[in-house]
């Protein structure tokens, strides 16, 4: 996985964002990049001026994490268990995490898809299950948009933050990346709860 990651971390360097979209959409099919690495790396590669615009690499990432996705769910649509049972030790997607999907699946609905977004080594699979069980493309999209901008939106901005002093915290921000991602996810459920309570304090006009 360290090499893999070195060398996703030098597509970013060299090819800029089209190494950040090859590079993210290969870790949402399963290739062990690990995205809470490259992400944080890429925000810093905007900070030291190899990467023009900040928010054009979140959008780009994003973009990433929507085409893995989109490759995953066609692997599981048309690959289907057998796909699982024969390749799926490729991408560390065994039948007992595909048992563990479909449970998953049962009880949270689409939604599920959002959830699997923060979870580690999960987040780059859960698209293949959501292709087998044949989740509604609409959900699907939405949910890994919004799960995936606040998820590389928040790694991309520390990254940035941090800027030239990554690689003394880059091991730290690896092993807290969820805490990270946990931390603007509640932000962004505390806004919309604001708003929404907000709105309905106002009083109606007739």
């Amino acid at each position: 996985m360290e090499h893999l990651g070195a060398v996703a971390l030098g597509l970013v360097d060299h090819l800029g964002y089209v190494g950040l979209l090859v590079t993210m959409a290969l870790a949402n099919i399963g290739a062990p990049i690990g995205s809470e690495v490259v992400l944080p790396a890429a925000g810093a590669l905007v900070a030291t001026g190899h990467l023009s615009n900040l928010w054009i690499t979140i959008a780009v990432a994003v973009a990433g994490e929507l085409l893995g996705g989109t490759v995953g769910y066609a692997i599981g649509l048309f690959g289907g268990r057998p796909f699982v049972w024969k390749y799926g030790g490729y991408v560390r997607f065994h039948h007992e995490q595909l048992a563990r999907a479909d449970a998953f699946f049962a009880r949270w609905g689409t939604f599920a898809i959002f959830i699997c977004r923060f979870v580690p080594v999960v987040r780059g699979i859960v698209a293949i299950p959501a292709g087998i069980s044949r989740m509604n493309l609409a959900a699907f999209y939405l949910w890994t948009f919004l799960g995936s901008t606040i998820f590389c939106g928040a790694l991309i901005l520390a990254g940035n933050a941090f800027g030239h002093h990554l690689n003394r915290i880059l091991p730290l921000l690896h092993k807290g990346a969820t805490a990270v991602v946990a931390i603007a996810l509640i932000a962004v459920v505390a806004a919309i709860a604001y708003a929404i309570l907000r709105a309905r304090a106002l009083p109606k006009t007739t």
